[in-house]
């Protein structure tokens, strides 16, 4: 909460109707940029002590807040459009922001007389139109390609006005003597007759195949019944591309109406949202966009504002969006569904299929340029979650082992830089404790091993993670007593059951989101920890048992049983081994007794 900002002088001003508010820091900057179909009500929230709940960024954003002012508008859809210009505008710190590196290409017919139809990555305003963006370079040629078969048009710079033209500027190129263009420089083509190719394409484009496969079949039955055999080939040829695009094109049911479909899929500070217009069941376009979360962002909050900029960048009358989850956003002309089954389920599933595959590439490239940096960000949203004064870039992880209350050990683990470092992991044997005592054997082992770096003047980790709940993590907390530790190194538990994190003297738990970087770091060491405290029980009680079989072997000692055991390597080979055999490796009166313990034991069974 705000203390040093008198924000209820501004709280009486707000009228409890749509619209946008921006808040500014000391300087008269604008910071950041939200919208409200109530502003009081919106507004209002960020100073209540309802925000000491959230995350430590949208507290860092109300401290600094030191003016509000407010644009009322008619509807929330105007709140929604102006606050994403408004963004796009000041760009303010705290707002989400869209990383858009990439520049797609488009298809553009130009404004000019004859229009060109051609793909550019630059979008001139001078009221030529653009079609796209189209995700996929290679879709896009093949559509250019399809429109060249389909019709002739030409794709000269020439300034083709009805004067240049008439006083015979210019001169048929070779486009015209191949046949690829009908030459309007020389008036061989009427601008009438050419805009009719243009409207076509213009239907194909918006992904109306109708009107090409209509006009086609009317070319070609005028073809044959004025017996054009060779026209009516090539009309043939053309409708057959046509229909194999559309195949390819159409990936969903053609009777549904036109639609948006929007999905998401979130990381700790990116989200990702990709977006696919459908019109008369083909995908006309599609694109992924990320956007970078600046406060504590939900998946509702940026999905709206992506819808906000998708449609912003490329108007449309369309009304019906698919969405995976429902939005909060009133509009009577428009339609926001979230459908669980049939056709329109599976083009969400196809968006998220797109999301999740853009998603993965993107994180890919980041961890390629700065392999560094994705690790940095697991640990600082560790940092953040678990409420620490440093950044845990060198972390430990202790967990015990026993069988039946014998043969007790415990293991720990390090990461450092978020990442295990496997030479500094170490075995512990339990030295003090008798009996099956989990507690006082954490004890020990937190106590020596902190006692031995402080000794040597080893650096500390800056979090110690305990596998075990509140009795597990105060048994370690009474190893750091033990040597004067206790509040120098940050530490926690986590239970197995829930996951729960315990935090030294609060008997009430957290529970991080099961899906969040931090709670899967702390999983990972855990069962790293487990891992590696399970094979070194294991093995320990493996030794145990095949010394245990030999020393039943009277008068064999423990420096014979080390040398029988390191040249035969296991139990089953000595007892195959003869009386000589055994001699070349210990005493001969040992061996014989050796031998003859085993046959005698081998005769009774």
């Amino acid at each position: 909460m705000n203390t040093s900002f008198d924000y209820g002088k501004y709280l009486k001003q707000l009228p409890s109707k749509p619209g946008v508010y921006q808040y500014f820091d000391e300087e008269g900057t604008i910071i950041y940029i939200g919208k409200a179909k109530n502003l009081k009500s919106r507004v209002s929230s960020y100073f209540s002590r309802e925000v000491d709940k959230v995350g430590g960024k949208t507290k860092v954003l109300v401290k600094k807040i030191r003016d509000i002012k407010f644009i009322v508008v008619e509807s929330e859809i105007d709140a929604w459009l102006l606050e994403n210009n408004l963004i796009k505008k000041h760009q303010p710190k705290y707002n989400i922001q869209l990383k858009d590196d990439k520049t797609f290409p488009f298809i553009c017919i130009k404004k000019e007389p004859f229009p060109r139809v051609f793909s550019t990555r630059r979008i001139v305003r001078d009221g030529s139109e653009y079609f796209g963006p189209y995700a996929s370079v290679r879709r896009m040629k093949i559509l250019l390609d399809l429109i060249k078969s389909l019709y002739q048009l030409r794709t000269c710079t020439l300034n083709l006005s009805d004067k240049n033209i008439k006083e015979g500027k210019f001169k048929v190129c070779l486009e015209y003597q191949i046949g690829n263009c009908l030459g309007p420089c020389e008036d061989h083509q009427t601008l009438e007759n050419y805009n009719e190719s243009i409207g076509a394409i213009r239907h194909l484009l918006k992904g109306n195949f109708k009107e090409s496969r209509e006009y086609l079949d009317t070319q070609l039955t005028w073809a044959v019944k004025n017996l054009r055999f060779e026209l009516a080939q090539q009309l043939k040829e053309k409708q057959t591309n046509l229909i194999n695009f559309q195949t390819i094109s159409t990936v969903v049911n053609p009777n549904l109406t036109d639609l948006e479909v929007y999905s998401i899929s979130q990381e700790d500070r990116f989200s990702f949202v990709n977006f696919m217009r459908v019109i008369n069941g083909s995908i006309v376009q599609s694109q992924t966009l990320e956007f970078r979360k600046k406060l504590d962002e939900t998946k509702e909050d940026i999905l709206t504002h992506a819808i906000s900029e998708f449609r912003n960048r490329y108007p449309t009358s369309i009304k019906h969006i698919l969405s995976p989850f429902p939005i909060d956003l009133e509009d009577e002309n428009l339609k926001i569904s979230n459908p669980q089954r049939g056709e329109k389920k599976k083009l969400l599933e196809l968006s998220m299929k797109n999301v999740l595959f853009y998603k993965k590439n993107r994180l890919e490239q980041y961890d390629k340029i700065n392999p560094g940096e994705r690790q940095k960000q697991l640990l600082v949203k560790l940092q953040e979650d678990l409420r620490l004064s440093e950044l845990p870039t060198h972390i430990e992880c202790f967990d015990n082992s026993n069988f039946q209350g014998n043969f007790p050990v415990a293991a720990m683990v390090v990461f450092k830089d978020g990442k295990p470092s496997k030479k500094d992991y170490r075995h512990y044997n339990i030295k003090t404790v008798e009996g099956p005592d989990d507690f006082a054997s954490m004890t020990e082992v937190v106590s020596r091993r902190y006692k031995r770096l402080m000794a040597e003047n080893a650096p500390l980790p800056q979090l110690i993670v305990i596998d075990g709940g509140k009795g597990q993590l105060s048994a370690a907390i009474d190893g750091l007593k033990e040597i004067d530790a206790y509040g120098k190194i940050a530490i926690i538990g986590i239970a197995k059951r829930l996951e729960e994190i315990y935090f030294p003297g609060d008997s009430i738990p957290i529970y991080l989101n099961k899906k969040s970087s931090s709670l899967k770091t702390i999983q990972h060491l855990r069962d790293e920890a487990h891992r590696f405290g399970i094979n070194f029980h294991r093995n320990k009680r493996s030794k145990a048992f095949v010394k245990s079989e030999l020393e039943e072997v009277t008068g064999l000692g423990p420096v014979n049983i080390e040398k029988l055991l390191t040249h035969f390597k296991s139990v089953d080979t000595i007892k195959k081994q003869s009386a000589e055999s055994l001699a070349s490796i210990i005493p001969k009166a040992k061996a014989q007794i050796t031998y003859n313990h085993f046959q005698k034991k081998a005769s009774n069974n």
